[in-house]
């Protein structure tokens, strides 16, 4: 790849921001040089697959902390995804210090993040396309899902800005999870309209209540160069218990992994020489699900956010499979080649690109589609709310600076004596001493359903709570880990042994000190409520008006002191560094 006049520009940008001399040509040569083998990935064999997933509507650029706490639990302890800042960097081979290492860890964010700059972001995102798509003609752009929540936008366009985003950029296959929360007549409206002949929305495990019909198609079959290939769609299983059953009451999910065995074969047997399952599954689910279900060459993985340079490869039956899964919010491109030949894959090369928006120039076309969409809504998204003098962030098991800010909002403004904020992935990042706009809440609050509630829980309530929330992330077998992270706590002190057995992980729940008593009442305050009781009861009150009530009367944010719990028996764990 060489390199324009604009891009070796964009290089000497980044090259000033990190202190780097102007004059000093072995400085810039080498700046150069790195800008130049990140998005150099020579072609390899004939069918190729481009895949980003977990974008949660983020149309620009933004900054992303990777966590620093991503415990695995029996069998995951010390695997993939489960190593977090340099055991994540020797694992995979890459070097403290670098370009490389800010995309893959939370190591010196801050300054990693003002010297290289945002990343994603739909029109940089778009010119990696095309120039991967110019070298590999072919290509299959799959869309791991999540991508119609998560902003503004995406919220007052009810997913359309996504939409459009989306066939603009070129996408071939889709499967679901978040997208689920428009509703199920919305989803039907998108797919039968917009993507009819343009995408195909696939999900074998999405099935009537009544008759078990499939509601989407299960697969597609395409051919790459002269090679047949099956991409199977795997949407996310949990979904009517981790999102509102209400909005999709007619429609069933879970894993089926002796369906997806039946879809294997079938595709194979109708000449499919590569298959591939497009998941939302998590990375651990999808794990174990290779393990179990023989003839998938690879699994193209989302939901649980993880940025991993490389493939877990797995053992199963009939042989291996690949197990991939490329990170959020735009900040990754995976790209999987394989090499078949005589029937079979004889090879494969992946590469997880990071995409960081200094380094590759805004695509005309998208960034002018994306303007276009933002522009109804720039003044209301622009809104300066206050000012944070610390990093804000959200991701990790148990909190984050975002979580416990909207968490100390809640509790200031409902008069609260505690506060629950759900461990959702999704959200940006702000570096220290920016402005808190408008849009910034949205990214960590806007839901289809985030109503804000105050309800009276008795002690035993919440224990239950928190017992309930700790066994779907901590439970030793992923197939009962319905997703996300440990909820945030504000106001009160806990501790957890995530080995535990389930009913027995959280001990000494304090507030102010005091043990919370079984018997009790306390005022709990939260939001984003699955059921349609609590949504009444909210009375149509919204999450993010609170929050931007809490910041205009604040105008400037301290450093957030996170209510972290006491973490029982992890010592040496390669997931968490504290």
């Amino acid at each position: 790849m060489s390199l324009s006049r604009r891009e070796f520009l964009n290089v000497l940008a980044v090259a000033s921001a990190a202190g780097m001399a102007l004059d000093a040509p072995d400085a810039l040569a080498a700046s150069a040089r790195a800008t130049s083998r990140m998005y150099d990935v020579p072609r390899y064999g004939n069918v190729h697959f481009l895949h980003f997933t977990d974008c949660h509507a983020q149309l620009l650029p933004v900054y992303f902390r990777e966590p620093n706490v991503n415990l695995g639990i029996g069998e995951a302890n010390g695997r993939l995804p489960h190593l977090v800042g340099d055991r994540l960097l020797k694992a995979v081979g890459i070097k403290p210090g670098t370009i490389e290492a800010h995309a893959f860890t939370y190591l010196d964010f801050e300054k990693a993040a003002r010297t290289y700059g945002k990343v994603g972001g739909f029109a940089h995102m778009a010119t990696l396309v095309k120039r991967l798509r110019a070298s590999r003609p072919g290509a299959i752009l799959c869309d791991g899902g999540d991508t119609w929540q998560g902003s503004g936008t995406a919220l007052w366009t009810n997913g359309q800005d996504m939409v459009d985003a989306c066939l603009a950029l070129g996408v071939d296959v889709m499967t679901p999870h978040w997208e689920m929360t428009l509703g199920a007549d919305r989803v039907k409206e998108i797919v039968e309209k917009d993507f009819k002949g343009k995408v195909d929305f696939v999900a074998q495990n999405i099935k009537t209540t009544d008759f078990g019909d499939q509601v989407f198609a299960p697969y597609t079959l395409r051919e790459a160069n002269g090679v047949k290939v099956a991409v199977i769609g795997q949407a996310f299983p949990y979904t009517p218990i981790a999102n509102p059953r209400y909005m999709v009451p007619d429609w069933t999910f879970g894993i089926q992994d002796e369906h997806l065995q039946q879809l294997v074969d079938e595709v194979r047997g109708k000449g499919a020489q590569v298959v591939v399952v497009l998941s939302h599954n998590g990375m651990d689910v999808d794990i174990k699900m290779a393990s179990r279900v023989r003839g998938i060459d690879a699994i193209l993985g989302g939901h649980t956010h993880d940025g991993i340079p490389v493939p877990v490869i797995v053992s199963n039956a009939g042989g291996k499979t690949l197990v991939t899964n490329a990170g959020s919010n735009t900040k990754f491109l995976g790209v999987l080649d394989f090499d078949v030949r005589g029937g079979k894959v004889q090879g494969y090369q992946y590469k997880l690109l990071p995409v960081f928006a200094n380094l590759l120039p805004a695509d005309a076309e998208m960034a002018a589609l994306v303007q276009k969409i933002r522009a109804p809504y720039e003044a209301k998204l622009g809104e300066k709310l206050a000012r944070t003098e610390g990093l804000l962030y959200r991701r990790g098991n148990f909190n984050g600076t975002f979580d416990q800010l909207i968490v100390d909002a809640l509790m200031e403004v409902r008069g609260a004596d505690l506060a629950f904020s759900p461990g959702f992935r999704w959200g940006t990042s702000l570096l220290p001493n920016s402005e808190i706009l408008m849009e910034h809440v949205l990214d960590q609050t806007a839901t289809t359903y985030s109503y804000s509630t105050l309800t009276e829980m008795s002690g035993e309530m919440i224990k239950t709570v928190m017992e309930d929330v700790a066994d779907n992330l901590f439970n030793p077998d992923p197939y009962y880990q319905q997703g996300g992270d440990m909820v945030r706590v504000g106001g009160m002190t806990y501790a957890i042994d995530p080995m535990k057995p389930a009913g027995q992980r959280i001990t000494d729940m304090r507030l102010k000190g005091q043990p919370i008593e079984a018997g009790k009442t306390y005022k709990v305050a939260g939001w984003a409520p699955v059921s349609e009781e609590a949504k009444a009861a909210s009375g149509g009150r919204m999450v993010w008006d609170d929050v931007a009530t809490w910041l205009r009367d604040k105008k400037v944010v301290t450093p957030r002191k996170l209510n972290t719990p006491r973490i029982i028996g992890m010592e040496g764990n390669p997931g968490i560094a504290l």
